[in-house]
């Protein structure tokens, strides 16, 4: 203990000389396991000397911890944790050899039991770009018992130097975000931890402890689902789930009615939007009325329940490479999206729609790996909202078994010209005007096939050859 009341003084000398420091404290839970190696010798009759056993004993804990951080601007931290639990690892056993000294021969089998107490552990972490070495200092008290009438306890001073390198990608999507709003902020990932993860190997063994230790959650053993919820949506994995041929039951959602409860007549609705952002939602049966943006998603979370809107069952392709099934409800974010997107059929440059959409599946892609605070993010938002600019106006939707049905829209922006789209009226648009518009982008057509055949003057539209 010497030695770690020396080190602890020299941790807080560098506190002490910190000037940009954040501390940070608290209980966690933590996991371990210890084992144990343990021989005996003994004096025969004989005065011979000799190993009379040889045993081992292992123990898994899980239990919690008191500890306390410092981090620096530079990302360089140091900490103390401290397990206040007592561990028993157990007792061992044998029984008494011919030839034992009788002055040490209780007539039966010995036992032997051992408790590791006041684990502490001090510890730097330091970053290495990406990743982060760790380096610590671990002391523990171990105390040991034999069962003879005259054994007590022997104290033995447990200590050991903690060394390792991590990476800073697991839960990328999320970490990304946390690292770039602060640099030094530390993300403890328990599905990284080594201890954790060999305690708990999967789902089953996260519902057994919080049922053993009447910890409530939504999940059991018949509903093992993973599920992420927010305002927009909530996704369901796991369980049944990860069998992609399987239909999800029922009950696994909670935020959309099946089809067959919803009502048969339609719920009308207004959306109202400014620079493609919606300001307003009308019931057009009722008349009721919402224009605040929460407002606005409640309300449309609401009625897109009612009327089963919403659902989405996919196999997707993970950040990390692998293809994962998810099913998701997000009701009313959908009817958002299909009135938006019917408002810029009206309101947005043919051109202009048609390079959105070529970056739509990286901005897509941008946010689903969590790269929203990077610079290509803001290079793609910056082109987002200025396709925005002009989308103004009002769409007015149907929706009824699951269906959004859109049944008007008008712009003050729009591009749609009645009398130049009609086929009953006269004018604006000479039909002759696209002879010279048809040679021209037939050129490089006729260009074409003439390289082909030349190359291959029997099969040039590549044809199975004979």
């Amino acid at each position: 203990m010497k030695k770690l009341t020396g080190i602890l003084s020299v941790i807080l000398a560098l506190f002490a000389f910190s000037a940009k420091a954040d501390f940070t404290g608290g209980i966690s839970l933590v996991t371990g396991k210890y084992e144990t190696d343990g021989s005996e010798t003994e004096k025969a009759v004989t005065g011979v000397t000799s190993e009379v056993t040889n045993n081992s004993q292992s123990e898994t804990f899980v239990g919690a911890s008191v500890f306390v951080e410092y981090f620096m601007d530079n990302g360089f931290a140091l900490g103390v944790d401290y397990v206040p639990l007592d561990v028993n690892l157990g007792q061992g056993s044998r029984e008494d050899a011919e030839g034992d000294d009788p002055a040490e021969n209780d007539n039966g089998a010995r036992t032997a039991e051992a408790h590791i107490e006041g684990l502490t552990t001090i510890y730097a972490h330091v970053p290495l770009g990406p990743m982060y070495g760790i380096l610590g200092y671990h002391d523990a008290t171990v105390k040991t018992k034999e069962s003879l009438p005259t054994s007590s306890y022997g104290d033995v001073d447990l200590n050991g130097i903690q060394y390792g390198l991590g990476y800073k990608t697991n839960n990328v999507r999320f970490e990304l975000a946390y690292h770039a709003l602060d640099p030094n902020i530390k993300v403890f990932s328990p599905w990284r931890d080594e201890e954790f993860s060999n305690q708990f190997k999967g789902r089953n063994d996260l519902l057994n402890y919080a049922e053993k230790w009447k910890i409530p959650i939504s999940a059991s053993k018949g509903k093992p689902y993973s599920e992420d919820e927010n305002l927009i949506h909530i996704s369901h994995e796991a369980g049944i789930l990860e069998d992609p041929s399987k239909r999800p039951d029922p009950s696994v959602f909670s935020l959309t009615e099946d089809i067959s409860n919803t009502p048969d007549e339609e719920t009308k609705l207004e959306i109202k939007f400014k620079d493609g952002i919606p300001i307003s939602v009308t019931n057009l049966v009722d008349n009721s009325s919402y224009d605040n943006p929460l407002d606005i998603i409640n309300y449309l979370n609401l009625v897109g329940r009612k009327n089963g809107i919403g659902r989405v069952d996919m196999v997707e392709n993970r950040f990390i490479g692998i293809k994962s099934r998810g099913v998701y409800e997000t009701p009313g974010a959908t009817i958002l999206f299909e009135a938006h997107r019917d408002l810029e059929g009206i309101a947005m440059d043919k051109e202009v729609m048609h390079i959105r959409d070529l970056l739509v599946p990286k901005f897509s892609e941008l946010i689903y790996n969590g790269f929203w605070f990077s610079p290509e993010m803001d290079f793609l938002l910056t082109a987002i909202r200025k396709s925005q600019e002009a989308v103004d106006g009002v769409v007015r939707v149907a929706l009824i078994k699951g269906n959004i049905i859109m049944i008007g829209r008008e712009s003050p922006t729009s591009l749609y010209d009645q009398d130049l789209s009609s086929m009953d009226i006269e004018g604006g648009f000479d039909a002759k005007d696209s002879e010279g518009f048809i040679n021209i982008n037939s050129i490089r057509l006729m260009a074409h096939k003439i390289v082909l055949q030349r190359k291959d003057p029997y099969n040039w539209r590549g044809e199975e050859k004979k």
